[in-house]
C-alpha cells in the first residue's frame, strides 16, 4: 500500500535537475574511451559526503572531504577513470589540488568550490598535463556520458531520477554511480554522486545522508575489500525554489525517503553489478534484537563466500547461510532460527524441513536471490545486498587494470 510520502514520489527518466550542467571527454588515461568529465551547478550548492574508511585515503578523496568539510558548499565536482590517484605521495596531492584548480579556472569559479573524485588503478601517477588539455574541452551541456566516463570494471551505468513533491513545488534529484569490484562499504571503490534541485541546509544534508548511506551503501558487499577512493556527494543548489526543508517537517520526511530511495537504488546496482556476478544477491534478516544486529548477519550472509558460490551453483545449500550467520557476534536462538530462500521455506527451530529442493535450486538460477532469516530473539530487521562468486570475478582480479 502506498503511503502518503510514498506518493509524492516518482520514478523518471533519466535527467539532470535545475541548474545542474554536466560533460565528458577523452583525455587519454584509456585509450579510446571518455575518462574525464565535471558537473556543475548554476550557484553554489549545498553539499554532504562520505568517504572510504580506508586508512590509505586517495588525495582525491581527502581533497573533497576537506572542501566539503570546510562549509558544505560545492559549485562543481570534476573527475576521472582509469588511475585511483591513490599511493601516489605528496605528488599526488599536488595533481588532485591541480585538478580542483584547472576546473575552477574552466569554470570561473573559486577553487573552494570544487570536489575532485578519481577511480581506477592504484600507485599510477595522473597525467595532469592531459587532464590540463582536456578540460578545455568541457562543455556545459545536458550530457550523460559523465555516467559512462567514470566506470572501470563496471558492465554498465548506474543511474536513477525521482521527482519530489516539496511543498507546492516539484524538486529533481539524479543520482549517479560506479562501482564493480573492491565492494564492502564503508566505503569501497565506488563512487556514488547525487544531485537535486532542492533547497536543504548543508549540515541537515549531511546529517541526512550519513544516516541514509548506513543502511545503504554500507549494507552492499561484492568481495570484502575496502578500497582507497570512496565517496558518496550530494549536491542541493536549491534552483527548484521551495522554501528551504525544515528537520522534523513533513517535506523533510519526502526529501528523506526519496534520498534514500535514490542511495537504495544505486547500492543494489553495484551489488548486482558486482565483478563477473550473475545475479544479486538480498538478505533480509528479522527477528533481531537490535537493528544493527540484524544488518550485521545480514551482511554476513551475503558477504560470505560459501553463500555466494552456493548461488551461483544454484545449489540449495541453507547450511552455509546458517553458519555465515553464526561466525557473528549477534544475539540469536540457537535452536529457533528459521531460513528460506526466494519464499520457500528451509529451516524451522534450526532443523531442517523435509521439502523437495528442486525448485529452490531451480529458483537459484533466477537474476535476484532472496534469501530471509528469522533470528528469533526481537522485532528488529535489517536488509543488505550482495552478488555471485563467479569463475569470471578470479579472471578479472587476476590481472587488474582499469
Amino acid at each position: 500500500m502506498q503511503t502518503k510520502i510514498d506518493s509524492k514520489i516518482s520514478e523518471e527518466i533519466f535527467q539532470w535537475p535545475i541548474g545542474f550542467y554536466s560533460d565528458a571527454t577523452a583525455a587519454g588515461i584509456k585509450p579510446g574511451k571518455k575518462d574525464m568529465g565535471w558537473i556543475y551547478s548554476q550557484s553554489p550548492a549545498s553539499a554532504a559526503g562520505v568517504y572510504t574508511t580506508n586508512q590509505f585515503q586517495a588525495a582525491p578523496t581527502a581533497l573533497t572531504k576537506e572542501t566539503i568539510n570546510t562549509s558544505h558548499k560545492l559549485q562543481a565536482l570534476i573527475m576521472n577513470s582509469g588511475i585511483a590517484n591513490s599511493c601516489t605521495g605528496v605528488q599526488g596531492q599536488k595533481d588532485a589540488l591541480a585538478m580542483q584548480k584547472m576546473a575552477a579556472k574552466g569554470l570561473s569559479i573559486d577553487p573552494s568550490l570544487v570536489g575532485v573524485a578519481s577511480t581506477g588503478v592504484i600507485g599510477e601517477f595522473l597525467p595532469v598535463d592531459l587532464l590540463s588539455k582536456a578540460v578545455t574541452k568541457l562543455k556545459l551541456t545536458d550530457s550523460t556520458d559523465l555516467t559512462k566516463a567514470i566506470l572501470t570494471t563496471d558492465k554498465h551505468p548506474k543511474t536513477i531520477t525521482i521527482k519530489m513533491q516539496i511543498g507546492q513545488t516539484q524538486v529533481t534529484m539524479t543520482g549517479f554511480c560506479k562501482g564493480s569490484g573492491m565492494i564492502n562499504p564503508r566505503l569501497a571503490t565506488m563512487l556514488g554522486f547525487i544531485t537535486t534541485d532542492a533547497k536543504i541546509d548543508g549540515e541537515l544534508l549531511q546529517k541526512t545522508l550519513s544516516a541514509g548511506v548506513d543502511d545503504t551503501f554500507n549494507q552492499i558487499t561484492v568481495d570484502g575489500d575496502t578500497s582507497t577512493n570512496d565517496m558518496v556527494v550530494v549536491m542541493a543548489n536549491g534552483e527548484a525554489k521551495n522554501p528551504a526543508i525544515q528537520q522534523g517537517s513533513e517535506d523533510y520526511e519526502t526529501f528523506t525517503t526519496g534520498l534514500n530511495k535514490v542511495l537504495s537504488h544505486l547500492a543494489q546496482a553495484i551489488a548486482g553489478d558486482g565483478e563477473g556476478s550473475t545475479k544479486l544477491v538480498q538478505a533480509d534478516v528479522t527477528g533481531a534484537k537490535s537493528h544493527f544486529d540484524a544488518q550485521k548477519a545480514a551482511k554476513a550472509v551475503v558477504g560470505s563466500n560459501l553463500v555466494k558460490a552456493m548461488i551461483f551453483g544454484a545449489d540449495a545449500n541453507w547450511g552455509r547461510v546458517l553458519a555465515a550467520i553464526g561466525k557473528t557476534d549477534v544475539d540469536l536462538d540457537v535452536d529457533g532460527v528459521s531460513i528460506s530462500i526466494n519464499g520457500y521455506p528451509m529451516v524451522k527451530n534450526s532443523q531442517a524441513l523435509a521439502i523437495d529442493e528442486t525448485p529452490i535450486s531451480e529458483s537459484l538460477k533466477n537474476p535476484k536471490v532472496e534469501i530471509h532469516v528469522d533470528l528469533g530473539v526481537g522485532n528488529e530487521s535489517g536488509t543488505a545486498w550482495g552478488c555471485d562468486l563467479t569463475y569470471k570475478y578470479v579472471q578479472i582480479n587476476a590481472s587488474y587494470r582499469s
